[in-house]
C-alpha cells in the first residue's frame, strides 16, 4: 500500500451539536456515544491551534484547503473563525489558505456575511429544496420550518457577495421531484450544487449506546430507515437533472454530481465516494480526535488525537492505509464485470449491505441507481468531453450533444 501524502481533513469544531433537528442526521445520534461532548462541544483553543500548525505543516501542497462542517459550525460564533484567521495567519508560510464552511444558514446575520466575505469564505448552504422538500425532514428542535431562516441567511451572503453553493439531500421524498428541487436551486441564485443520496439503516431496537441509525459495519438485522431514497428513483432523478442541464446548463450551472465524473473521465481526481480506494479524508472531531471517515466516526475508526499525534503520522497509520484498501479488496464480485466500474468502484463502502451474487453483504445499495445514471449520462459526457477537446464553444457544444442524443 503507498503512502498517502496528500489528504483532506474534515474538521467538526462544534462536534454533533446542532441548532436545528433534521430527521435523517446521522451525526446528532453521535451525542448518545460520546455523551461528554454535550458539555464541553466546542473546540478549545489549544486543539485549534494545534490541528491548523499541522494541517499546514504536514501538507505537501502550497494550497491549504480547511473544512469546516458539524452539527452546526456557526453556532461557535464568528469570534471562534476570527481566531482561526490568526493561527492560519501564523503558520502558513509561503502558503495558500483557503477556507469552506457547511453551514444550515440559519444563524447567519451582518457581522458573520461581512467576516466571510473579508476572508473569502466558500459557503456551502444545506437546503434539501423549496418549501415542500426541505421543510419534509429539516425542522427545528421545536418541529417548526428552517425554510425562511436558510433563505434569510442565504440573502446576506448573496447581499455581500460571499461565495456559496448548495447541498441537497436526496431523500424519499424530494427523489419524486427532480426538475422543481433543480428549478428551485437555480432560482436562489446556486450556480454550484451537489445531490447526496440519503441512504440510513436502523436496527430492530437501540443498540447499548442507544444509537438507532447502525453504524456502516453492522451486519445484525436491521430496517432501511423510512426517509431514505430508492435506489432506482435516485439513478431517475439525477438522469433527469442531467438531461435538463446538458442541454441547457452546460457551462452556466455547476452540478458536482456530473462536473466530478467528467473529471474522473479526463483523468483527474473525481468524487470520493468513487475513488478506487479511501482512506485520504478523515474527520476531526472538536476534542481532536481523528477517524478514518466522516461516516465510520466510532470508537473502533479512531486513529489518534491531533494533540499528540501528527495528521500525517495518522493518516498513515496501518489501520487507516488498510482501512482504505478494504474498499478495493472488498468489492463486490458484480463489480468485477460491470461495464461502469470504472467511474463508481463500487461507492461508498457506508452502503455496501445488499447481498451480491455470491451472497456477501458487500453489493452497493444504489447500484440500481448508480448503473442507471452512469449508463444514461456517460456517452453524452465522453461526448461532450470530445467536443471540448476542439475548443467549441459551449453554445455549439450544447447544441451538437441536443443534435446527437435529444433530436
Amino acid at each position: 500500500m503507498d503512502r498517502i501524502n496528500n489528504f483532506g481533513v474534515m474538521a467538526k469544531p462544534s462536534s454533533s451539536v446542532c441548532n436545528i433537528d433534521c430527521t435523517y442526521c446521522f451525526y446528532l445520534e453521535k451525542e448518545h456515544l460520546y455523551p461528554d461532548r454535550k458539555k464541553q462541544w466546542r473546540m478549545n483553543n489549544t486543539t485549534l491551534e494545534n490541528y491548523i500548525r499541522d494541517q499546514i505543516q504536514s501538507q505537501k501542497s502550497d494550497v491549504i484547503d480547511f473544512v469546516w462542517q458539524g452539527g452546526e459550525p456557526t453556532l461557535l460564533g464568528v469570534a471562534f473563525f476570527r481566531q482561526v484567521i490568526v493561527y492560519q495567519q501564523q503558520y502558513q508560510g509561503y502558503k495558500t489558505i483557503t477556507n469552506s464552511l457547511q453551514t444550515n444558514a440559519t444563524l447567519l446575520d451582518e457581522e458573520w456575511a461581512v467576516f466571510l466575505k473579508e476572508h473569502q469564505f466558500l459557503i456551502g448552504v444545506s437546503i434539501d429544496g423549496d418549501r415542500i422538500s426541505n421543510d419534509t425532514y429539516r425542522l427545528s428542535r421545536k418541529g417548526k420550518s428552517t425554510f425562511d431562516d436558510t433563505l434569510k441567511g442565504l440573502a446576506l451572503l448573496k447581499k455581500h457577495g460571499v461565495d456559496f453553493n448548495t447541498l441537497t439531500v436526496v431523500n424519499a421524498e424530494n427523489v419524486k421531484r427532480p426538475l422543481n428541487v433543480y428549478a428551485f436551486l437555480k432560482r436562489i441564485g446556486s450556480q454550484y450544487m451537489q445531490f447526496i443520496p440519503l441512504v440510513e439503516r436502523k436496527s430492530i431496537m437501540p443498540d447499548e449506546d442507544g444509537l438507532t441509525l447502525i453504524q456502516p459495519t453492522f451486519d445484525g438485522e436491521s430496517n432501511l430507515a423510512e426517509w431514505s431514497v430508492p435506489a432506482k428513483a435516485y439513478g431517475k432523478f439525477l438522469n433527469t437533472i442531467f438531461d435538463h442541464w446538458i442541454q441547457n446548463d452546460l457551462g452556466k450551472i455547476f452540478v458536482m454530481n456530473f462536473e466530478q465524473t467528467m473529471s474522473q473521465l479526463a483523468g483527474r481526481p473525481g468524487a470520493c465516494v468513487f475513488n478506487e480506494t479511501c482512506g485520504s479524508s478523515v474527520a476531526m472531531e472538536s476534542n481532536g480526535d481523528v477517524y478514518s471517515c466522516d461516516h465510520y466516526v466510532y470508537p473502533e475508526h479512531k486513529l489518534g488525537n491531533v494533540n499528540d499525534t501528527s495528521l500525517i503520522d495518522l493518516v498513515n497509520l496501518p489501520q487507516n492505509r488498510q482501512f482504505g484498501q478494504d474498499k478495493l479488496t472488498n468489492i463486490s464480485v458484480d463489480c468485477h464485470q460491470c461495464d461502469v466500474r470504472s467511474v463508481c468502484h463500487g461507492g461508498c463502502p457506508k452502503h455496501r449491505f445488499e447481498s451480491s451474487s455470491d451472497g456477501l453483504l458487500n453489493r452497493n445499495y444504489l447500484c440500481d441507481g448508480f448503473k442507471s445514471h452512469f449508463s444514461h449520462a456517460l456517452p453524452k459526457m465522453n461526448e461532450t468531453l470530445g467536443l471540448l477537446s476542439h475548443q467549441l464553444p459551449i453554445k455549439k457544444v450544447k447544441q451538437e450533444i441536443k443534435r446527437r442524443f435529444y433530436a
